[in-house]
């Protein structure tokens, strides 16, 4: 199978025991190696959303698919569960400015965010602030130049020296029913329970 590619730039490493139990659990699940964006919804119970919920898995999902070939195959999955459950924080911030980077022009402007933000909020339900509230709030910290559009460089680093700011981010990208989801899904298959510890909060 080789090494698993990462979807964030960076190395993943995926021990060698739960990538056989995933590969023998995609397989069997994705005869053809490859997982439908409808297959992807259905496995994480995400059918019959709202259009702006919709649009974020639909993002979330064109995100793990690398190749842009319309399917997610076996690396891809690895390469993004890897991600979720052991990524680097600056891997996490860098995937997350892929989602806000909607149309991929390689910057952050305060539609792209309030889009995502709303479509976050559509998923997971009502949060503290409003999505216009969270838009204006990131801008204000990390838009040093206020030129009103954020670079990888600028989200990277004013999200990591503002603590707050990470807090909300990542709360807003919590991916831990995903995940459970997903680890549910594998334990079916395996004679033993992974540790408690593999299924944690993402940041």
């Amino acid at each position: 199978m080789g090494n698993s590619r990462s979807i964030a730039g960076g190395q993943t490493a995926v021990p060698a025991k739960e990538t056989y139990v995933w590969y023998r659990k995609f397989m069997r699940e994705y005869p053809s190696d490859l997982q439908t964006l409808h297959e992807f919804k259905t496995l994480l119970g995400l059918q019959g959303l709202n259009s702006k919920a919709n649009q974020h898995v639909d993002q979330v999902y064109n995100t793990f698919d690398m190749n842009k070939d319309g399917f997610i195959d076996f690396l891809e999955f690895t390469a993004a569960i890897n991600l979720v459950i052991q990524g680097k924080m600056e891997q996490k911030l860098k995937w997350y400015f892929k989602l806000y980077d909607a149309d991929g022009n390689g910057s952050i402007d305060k539609k792209d965010l309030l889009n995502i933000f709303m479509a976050v909020q559509a998923l997971n339900g009502q949060q503290t602030l409003s999505p216009e509230e969270l838009t204006n709030l990131v801008f204000h910290k990390i838009d040093i130049n206020n030129d009103g559009e954020l670079t990888l460089e600028e989200f990277i680093n004013g999200t990591e020296k503002d603590q707050d700011l990470l807090e909300i981010v990542s709360k807003s990208f919590d991916f831990s029913n995903v995940l459970k989801v997903i680890y549910n899904e594998k334990q079916s298959d395996t004679e033993g329970r992974l540790p408690s510890n593999h299924v944690r909060r993402l940041i």
